[in-house]
């Protein structure tokens, strides 16, 4: 069975609705047969690369809300993390736009090391001081402790088209199944979840999604030739 989460780093309920995942999966008893794959979304998707802003200034700006109500919404997601085992700065965090992150995530995926890449950058821009945003050394270092080669990270950043269109692919597809925020999890392309659902309804969708599995429908007369690990079928015999 197929899991593709589409997530954006800069979204905090990725952050904690990846754990709360992890955790249903861990626990889930087919959890050998279960492969996820991690799909962009980018939830500021035409903000340029050296637009960085403080969060608070973001959240006021973009839902009206005063810097009392966006700081008490911060605070409120860093319990929440820290209710799921995740450090969480509450204070002094920015926002960017995540097309590098994105693009990096795809060249993880190809040397198998997009988990890694994916938990660092997570830790790194709600759990860490420096920023993740238009800084192009700091997510080389970042690649680089999630296992990828330098210079593969440097090459990626300074060619705006390497894996752009991996990553607009992913985001057309989310489009087309409907997804307008993210969170955004489906299941063998059969069930979505959407948003950090509590590890307990993650666990419930997995446990469906595995017993409603179609079996494979077998045609066949029972006269065509084949072979097997005992042989071939010789014709004429």
């Amino acid at each position: 069975m197929r899991v593709e989460i589409w997530s954006d780093i800069a979204c905090p309920w990725c952050y904690v609705g990846k754990a709360r995942f992890e955790k249903a999966l861990a626990a889930f008893p087919h959890r050998d047969g279960v492969e996820v794959v991690h799909r962009s979304f980018e939830l500021d998707p035409g903000r340029a690369k050296d637009d960085v802003q403080p969060v608070l200034t973001m959240l006021t700006a973009k839902y009206g809300m005063s810097e009392a109500q966006a700081q008490a919404g911060e605070d409120n997601l860093g319990a929440q993390a820290a209710a799921e085992g995740l450090d969480y700065r509450t204070r002094g965090r920015d926002h960017g736009s995540t097309f590098d992150m994105h693009r990096l995530l795809h060249l993880a995926k190809d040397a198998g090391r997009q988990e890694a890449l994916l938990d660092a950058l997570y830790r790194a821009n709600f759990a860490e001081e420096r920023s993740v945003f238009a800084d192009d050394e700091r997510l080389v270092g970042l690649a680089v402790a999630a296992g990828l080669e330098a210079d593969a990270a440097r090459a990626v950043l300074a060619d705006p088209t390497a894996y752009a269109d991996e990553v607009r692919a992913d985001e057309r597809e989310a489009a087309q199944l409907g997804a307008t925020g993210v969170p955004f999890f489906v299941l063998d392309r059969k069930y979505g979840v959407s948003g950090a659902q509590p590890a307990e309804v993650f666990a419930q969708a997995l446990t469906q999604a595995w017993g409603e599995r179609s079996p494979l429908k077998l045609i066949d007369d029972g006269g065509a030739e084949a072979c097997d690990p005992d042989g071939c079928a010789v014709p004429g015999r």
